[in-house]
């Protein structure tokens, strides 16, 4: 494994208790830009998030009705009642974002798409890092203020659905995560920052509640004035 990588996943906790667990529930706040953008309407009340830790599969609740909740993974995305009747569903939906730009409308199920896998990733690092197929590579440090991050590159295989096939990961002298950097191919492919904080501890392992993305510039620079999605966590729970 990556140094870096080992170092990164000891301070998250380790994988001997990453792998005690199976599922991960938490509640979410979700604000920014983006959904405006989208055509989407969002309300700042919190959702239940849950997540599988070692197969990529997501769901939210409620989504668009008091009784529904999505079901993500990969090849499929649906909106499904409690009794797990599908209200609408989608195949192969990474397909229906073929030429997409940051202005073209979603419908629900592009959203509940993008919550899955965005979700996913979020909630698993560094953990899925070591999954099979992942390239780790890592890379030149990034500068921010007084502070200087080391950095990861990651190749995301072929099965795992996600923002871009190459990503960036920073770590503070902690080795806990700082911030990451991808680009949203399911909205133009425009390049986006996502800084990390607030950590708190949940079950033994850390957790940044606090995440913020931003539009970066082709040096790496966000704009801090332009605010694409907020993510705010609480209640973490591992089961």
């Amino acid at each position: 494994m990556n140094q870096l990588l080992e170092k990164a996943i000891q301070a998250h906790g380790g994988l001997d208790r990453w792998h005690q667990f199976k599922e991960l529930k938490a509640t979410i706040v979700t604000g920014g830009a983006l959904w405006g953008i989208k055509g989407l309407v969002q309300d700042p009340s919190p959702r239940e998030m849950t997540i599988a830790l070692h197969a990529q599969t997501a769901s939210v609740r409620p989504f668009g009705n008091p009784d529904w909740h999505t079901a993500f993974k990969p090849g499929r995305v649906a909106i499904e009642d409690s009794a797990g009747a599908v209200v609408r569903e989608r195949l192969d939906p990474r397909t229906s974002f073929d030429g997409h730009q940051l202005q073209t409308q979603w419908d629900p199920l592009h959203r509940a798409y993008f919550n899955g896998y965005a979700l996913w990733i979020y909630l698993t690092t560094p953990f899925f890092m070591a999954m099979p197929g992942m390239q780790v590579t890592e890379i030149a440090p990034w500068i921010e203020g007084h502070e200087k991050w080391r950095g990861l590159r990651v190749r995301f295989p072929e099965g795992i659905e996600t923002h871009s096939p190459e990503q960036d990961f920073y770590f503070g002298d902690d080795f806990l995560l700082r911030r990451h950097d991808y680009h949203v191919d399911v909205a133009g492919g425009f390049a986006a920052a996502q800084y990390v904080t607030e950590i708190r501890e949940f079950s033994g392992l850390p957790f940044p509640t606090r995440r913020r993305a931003y539009v970066r510039d082709d040096k790496g620079f966000p704009n801090f004035d332009e605010l694409m999605v907020s993510i705010d966590l609480d209640d973490i729970r591992l089961g």
